[in-house]
């Protein structure tokens, strides 16, 4: 088990954890806002009960460990120990060594990094392989033993812990600015999960494609994959060409296609998170610096 582990993604997980606890403490503990999840009820404990979010979050997840380990598998397993674990640590730390950033008077601001940095914490903890337990251990669960997808438990998990915020200790208004934070993180860790170099991918229908896929190789230094393709109202086969380019070369590409065929059909869509040569890699597969 030990050998599958990478130092890259523990040191990524612990980077992701720290960024995470920054954000809980200083937007949202600061400024009274709530969040989704077990994070979510570990700040309903401490606006209620005072409890330190830091011991809260480890004895709220330390009987998922127990329950979920089989589900998390071992290398899963041990970055989500280490994600929750250091989590608790930089709440820990952050709570007595806070950098005074009150925004009560802008809550738009408090929502809007809450969710930037959270998003940015939970997607670098996700990307590389690892969790903060709670509902994600829940979720794999239910989508085991009851069949519910994973997003929809978390969906369902979240509104109810925001839920009863609202009612035990949020104003209308907080409540509502919770839900801006908890949205924005969603997309910010979607965002770190596809990856941040998108590119575009082109397919490409024509009665040349031989020429076309000739010149963009020649002109652009682009690789194009040829499919095999049949018309559906003709039925007739013919090739078509599948081609991944950087955004600032697409308008090139269009017009390296139409001045083989003006009459080229082309669907151009986004692509995220690519790998490989031209993008990842040079021609000798060596990483390319970025």
């Amino acid at each position: 088990m030990l050998q599958d582990l990478k130092i890259k993604n523990i040191v990524f997980i612990l980077i992701g954890s720290g960024i995470f606890g920054f954000g809980l403490v200083h937007f949202n503990i600061q400024n009274n806002l709530a969040e989704g999840g077990f994070t979510g009820i570990t700040l309903l404990l401490y606006f209620l009960f005072h409890i330190d979010p830091s011991i809260s979050n480890l004895v709220l997840n330390i009987p998922l460990f127990i329950i979920g380990w089989r589900v998390l598998g071992k290398t899963s397993f041990v970055y989500t120990i280490i994600g929750t674990v250091s989590l608790s640590l930089y709440l820990w730390i952050f709570q007595r060594y806070q950098i005074q950033m009150p925004l009560k008077d802008d809550l738009t601001l408090a929502a809007l990094f809450a969710g930037v940095s959270i998003g940015i914490g939970l997607g670098t903890i996700f990307r590389y392989g690892g969790t903060t337990g709670g509902v994600d251990i829940i979720a794999r669960l239910t989508h085991r033993y009851i069949g519910w997808s994973m997003g929809k438990t978390m969906f369902l998990f979240d509104l109810c812990v925001i839920t009863i915020s609202w009612v035990a200790y949020l104003s209308y208004k907080e409540a509502m600015y919770t839900l801006v934070a908890v949205f924005v993180g969603a997309r910010v860790i979607d965002f770190m999960q596809e990856g941040a170099y998108a590119a575009k991918g082109a397919t490409i229908i024509s009665n040349l494609p031989e020429e076309i896929s000739a010149k963009i190789m020649k002109e652009m230094d682009r690789g194009v994959t040829i499919l095999k393709g049949q018309g559906s109202y003709s039925k007739q086969d013919r090739n078509v060409l599948y081609c991944v380019v950087g955004k600032n070369e697409i308008v090139r590409l269009k017009n390296v296609i139409t001045s083989v065929d003006p009459h080229a059909f082309v669907a151009v869509s986004d692509v995220h998170d690519v790998l490989g040569e031209g993008f990842t890699l040079d021609e000798n597969k060596k990483p390319l610096s970025r």
